[in-house]
């Protein structure tokens, strides 16, 4: 599946994953409406409006990106109901050709990570036949456990040729409170980085690991050393837009080949309309607007790498 990654972000020029974490208070008013005639206003309500608005970013984006990365919180929030939005969404991705990076964060250990990882990457079996549940492409995992946790998740990787996105260096304002922590002399996220590059030289594809890692745009230092520790292993780069990363901010995160990461971003594409730049758009061509900064989300980065 990492080879399929490459060549599509080379096809569409754009190392952009579009975030599908569709909160409520992101859906306009009229896609509420309409799902909350059908089923009242119902969590099968609020799961039917999340995956129309969803439905309409696709169709929007498509052609345009790689990869996509649905949030999963933001379906169980909506329990059963909740969790049907995103298989069907995952699904819907699917039939469009692109890629799925499922945003779960798991981590543990023995039959509890293999149950993950058979859940959402490969499949279970039921009587005589087999299933797979969730079907996504990759999935972000929490590595604190150890390789204890990874390793039942690399397994079924290598077998259905699969992938991972490992959390080394999150973008969030107080990941510093245990990822710097100096260990040796080193910080932690580099320490975990080493660990990324080891767990990936046992699952390369053509060019790169099945195993990459999630580091924040909101360190782009930090991105410049963890590339160097990790040449093999695809940088999946959350916290562009809506959380101040740039464009400027990520070259290093990627190798000299102009690969080597793809950038996440979620509300900043989702929610466009609802910012000044793209208020034109308005409520009812919401999708119009998400495409447009789609457009220029990709544009900012390949500018920048061409000046780097």
């Amino acid at each position: 599946m990492i080879n399929k990654l490459i060549e599509k972000i080379q096809k569409t020029g754009a190392p952009i994953v579009v975030g599908l974490d569709p909160m409520l208070a992101y859906v306009p008013k009229h896609i509420q409406k309409a799902a909350f005639a059908e089923y009242g206003e119902t969590l099968a309500g609020a799961a039917e409006a999340i995956w129309q608005f969803n439905k309409a970013i696709i169709d929007a984006t498509y052609d345009l990106i790689p990869a996509v990365k649905p949030q999963v919180a933001m379906y169980e929030q909506f329990g059963v109901e909740g969790m049907q939005a995103f298989q069907r969404t995952v699904a819907y991705c699917h039939e469009k050709d692109l890629v799925v990076i499922g945003d779960v964060k798991r981590g543990d250990i023995g039959s509890t990570s293999a149950a993950y990882a058979a859940g959402h990457l490969g499949t279970v079996q039921v009587g005589s036949k087999s299933y797979a549940p969730f079907d996504e492409d990759f999935i972000t995992v929490n590595p604190y456990l150890g390789t204890d946790g990874v390793k039942p998740f690399a397994e079924v990787c290598k077998a259905q040729k699969k992938g991972l996105f490992i959390l080394v260096k999150t973008s969030n304002p107080s990941s510093g409170e245990f990822q710097d922590r100096l260990i040796d002399g080193k910080p932690l996220y580099e320490h975990v980085a080493e660990k990324v590059a080891a767990w990936g030289a046992d699952c390369m594809g053509d060019s790169y690991s099945y195993i990459g890692a999630v580091v924040g745009a909101t360190y782009p230092e930090v991105g410049k050393v963890l590339r160097k520790v990790m040449p093999k292993s695809f940088i999946l780069v959350p916290g562009y837009g809506a959380q101040g990363g740039k464009g400027k901010d990520l070259v290093h995160y990627f190798n000299e080949d102009g690969l080597g990461a793809i950038v996440n971003s979620s509300r900043g594409i989702i929610a466009a309309y609802k910012q000044e730049a793209y208020a034109r758009f308005g409520a009812k061509n919401f999708a119009d607007a998400s495409r447009q900064a789609v457009v220029d989300m990709a544009e900012d980065i390949r500018g920048a790498l061409a000046a780097k």
